[in-house]
């Protein structure tokens, strides 16, 4: 349940018309409002189907008269002296929202099912939101204006969304004025009032600090230790309070922060748990809006006193959203409390630990600061997922080449029955898992199987898995083929053909494989593994390495030009490269990047380029790389691209894939791509694709509008060859390419 005291936009004054009434409706999007009087008296309600029983019986409309002619006057409502519990109970999947009356029947709340949701400004907290997170710079400016700004820039450059003060008026708050000559005040407290009379911004400074904040589009967030403070901070136009542990059994300030009727942060620290849920029930009463903190108020806290795992009592207790404010020696605690549900993390903050004052020594350091929010949103993406098992695409590519799959024994005839004993289980794992085995026996084979080939699951539905036939597509098309396969493109009407090389290709005679096809255009696909685990890259900051890479191109260029012989047709050979640029751990700056470019620029120009006609691959931002996922940093964004083509007379093969996933991670759109890249694009490579590292899917297996790509392609680059490059689309004998042929024929036609 969630309490609003913000009604405003849930009241309709009974002066309103049908018409605006209507309007009122479109604008608060909750389609309901509560009709009340000049004084906030509730009189009625008004909802799309009482608008609509009512126009049912009009024989004539007119939208221009009062709202009281069709609202529903029999409004079910509680009373604010009302328990929650009880409040809760009223509620029904039908009664979304309640209006909660006081003594004189005025509308002061109104009562929902939705889930709850704090709005700190620019960004809400709940429980599908990324974590808020807060650095709590307090004190730690020690008075000095210009060193909070200072720490402002700081956080916003760690990754912070929201800076935190401390506000304190002296005179109010302590019994004897704040003075710092009262000896009768234990060492603690000396020792606190000499920092505080010491460290203070004056109420101008926390005006300038705001205007700041406002400025750099960071939330401002403060700490009020009493109501004179608390009052300060509303005029300044604050979006809500953080509740210090010391004050949470402070229930006066409590209820005066409660009806300000702004969202509320409140740590729990020092409290037991009686305490904590008095506090509960007394903001719940206020109909307040809050995130409990759990927290440990000693500096620095002991590992062993943080009892971390509260947080789940904690969120028991307030039966709503939960955080963890930490005051422990590093950050591991506060990026473990984001596993188990935190999604408010505060941490102290500052330029040096070494700083007098009490905060300084557990605080996180700038660059501390930027690890911890870092981790935290590598927890909240490892945390993303339904409740089922998902086999993500890197797993795919480590089951295929380390799992086992069902092969023939020995050659099986069309229409042989197949029994146990023609069956073996082997590596790799590229058809069906062991576990199919005793599904197989008894089935006729629907095709000839020869030893050792793995089986399929059209081999399981008894049905050929395709047949070859021609297509109509508008521009020149053809299939990706392996030597030991490339007989492939001899079945339809290809006009061109690609081979994928691996490394150990390179040592191979192409004539022994390549079909007579001296009708088709050839287009090679450099590998990116050589041997040694060397993958190729262009870019590398390591001479030798980057030294190899060339060596390993090279290498292949030749072998393109030996097929070349084959296919007469091709006069400058394109060739697909990928030409690195990858990064282990995060991605690099602007300034890494560009000089990347320039390391690629210089390599292009030690290799033997006669008759080719080079192809730079557009890239994913996270390719996967031979059993893991890797950053990339080239070849992404559609203006480097088209910059670098530019600049050095070099092509494009542009991958629909690839890119629809930077769009996904970058915010671009995939036409700005063909726009920007449209004349440079000599070959495409189209699959489909979903969220930011699903590259390679079937066709309609991800979000890809190919009914646009065909038109965009027609629009751009309308000469440009293309393939199906489906991932494991050549299994087989290429299924998954004739599927993708089959679903983009389709597709096209209608385009």
């Amino acid at each position: 349940m969630h309490i609003d005291r913000d009604v405003k936009k849930y009241l309709l004054e009974d002066s309103a018309s049908i018409a605006e009434a209507l309007s009122f409706l479109n604008s608060n999007g909750l389609q309901i409002a509560f009709v009340v009087s000049e004084k906030g008296v509730l009189i009625g309600s008004f909802a799309d189907g009482d608008f609509r029983r009512w126009i049912i019986l009009q024989a004539s409309i007119d939208l221009n008269c009062s709202i009281a002619q069709c609202m529903n006057t029999a409004v079910t409502y509680v009373l604010e002296e009302q328990g929650n519990a009880e409040i809760a109970g009223r509620l029904t999947e039908r009664l979304k929202y309640l209006p909660v009356l006081n003594e004189l029947s005025q509308v002061v709340a109104v009562a929902s099912r939705k889930k709850q949701s704090l709005s700190f400004g620019r960004l809400s907290v709940s429980k599908e939101s990324p974590c808020f997170v807060i650095a709590e710079i307090g004190n730690n400016h020690n008075g000095d204006i210009e060193l909070a700004k200072k720490l402002v820039d700081l956080a916003i450059d760690a990754g912070a969304d929201c800076v935190k003060f401390q506000m304190r008026d002296m005179d109010s708050l302590y019994a004897n004025g704040g003075s710092t000559a009262d000896e009768s005040q234990d060492l603690g407290s000396q020792y606190i009032l000499d920092l505080l009379s010491r460290y203070q911004l004056n109420d101008v400074e926390f005006s300038q600090l705001f205007d700041y904040c406002q400025q750099k589009n960071i939330t401002f967030m403060c700490t009020p230790f009493d109501e004179i403070s608390a009052d300060k901070l509303t005029k300044l136009g604050v979006k809500g309070f953080k509740v210090a542990s010391a004050d949470l059994t402070n229930h006066p300030l409590l209820k005066h922060l409660a009806r300000k009727r702004l969202p509320l942060i409140v740590s729990t620290g020092m409290s037991s748990d009686h305490e904590i849920k008095m506090a509960v029930d007394l903001l719940k009463s206020e109909g307040a809006q809050f995130v409990l903190l759990h927290c440990n108020s000693t500096y620095p806290a002991p590992f062993k006193d943080i009892q971390l795992s509260y947080l789940t009592q904690l969120a028991k207790i307030n039966e709503g959203l939960v955080g963890y404010s930490g005051h422990e020696r590093g950050y591991s605690i506060a990026i473990a409390a984001v596993a188990l549900g935190a999604k408010v993390i505060e941490k102290h903050f500052t330029i040096d630990r070494d700083m007098l004052g009490n905060d300084h020594k557990v605080s996180l350091l700038p660059n501390e600061f930027a690890q911890m929010v870092q981790g935290i949103r590598q927890v909240e993406e490892s945390m993303l997922a339904s409740g089922t098992r998902n086999v993500s695409q890197g797993e795919m590519m480590n089951r295929e080449n380390l799992a086992k799959s069902v092969v023939a024994k020995a050659t099986i005839e069309l229409g042989q029955e197949i029994t146990e004993q023609m069956l073996a289980i082997k590596s790799p794992g590229k058809g069906l898992a062991p576990y199919f085995l005793p599904d197989l026996i008894g089935k006729k084979a629907t095709r000839k199987i020869k030893k050792d080939e793995s089986f399929y699951q059209s081999d399981l539905s008894q049905t050929q898995s395709f047949k070859p036939r021609s297509f109509a597509f508008k521009q020149p098309f053809g299939i990706p083929v392996r030597y030991h396969d490339a007989e492939l493109s001899t079945w339809s009407n290809f006009d061109i053909v690609e081979y994928h090389l691996s490394f150990s290709d390179l040592r191979l005679k192409p004539k022994k494989y390549v079909p007579t096809n001296s009708h088709l255009h050839l287009v090679v696909h450099a590998p990116e593994l050589f041997e040694d685990d060397h993958t190729l890259d262009l870019a590398s900051d390591c001479e030798e390495y980057r030294s190899l890479s060339i060596q390993h191109l090279n290498k292949v260029l030749n072998v393109a030009r030996n097929l070349k012989t084959h296919y007469p047709k091709t006069q400058k050979i394109p060739v697909v490269v990928n030409v690195g640029g990858f990064s282990e751990h995060q991605f690099l700056s602007q300034q890494e990047v560009d000089a990347k470019y320039l390391l690629v620029e210089e390599s292009i120009g030690k290799l033997n380029l006669s008759d080719i006609d080079l192809l730079i691959q557009s890239m994913p931002p996270f390719p996967w790389h031979f059993g893991g996922q890797r950053f990339h940093n080239l070849f992404v964004v559609p203006d480097e691209i088209a910059n670098f083509c530019e600049k050095n007379n070099v092509n494009v093969c542009l991958d629909v894939s690839h890119s629809v996933l930077a769009c996904n991670k970058y915010d671009f759109n995939i036409s700005e791509f063909f726009e920007k890249l449209g004349r440079f694009t000599k070959h495409i490579h189209i699959a489909d694709a979903s969220g930011v590292d699903d590259e390679g899917l079937k066709i309609g297996d991800g979000e890809i509008d190919f009914k646009s790509i065909f038109q965009l392609m027609k629009e751009n680059c309308k000469d440009a060859s293309w393939i199906p490059e489906i991932w494991q689309g050549h299994k087989n004998q290429g299924e998954g390419f004739w599927q993708a042929l089959v679903e983009l024929e389709t597709i096209s036609k209608s385009s």
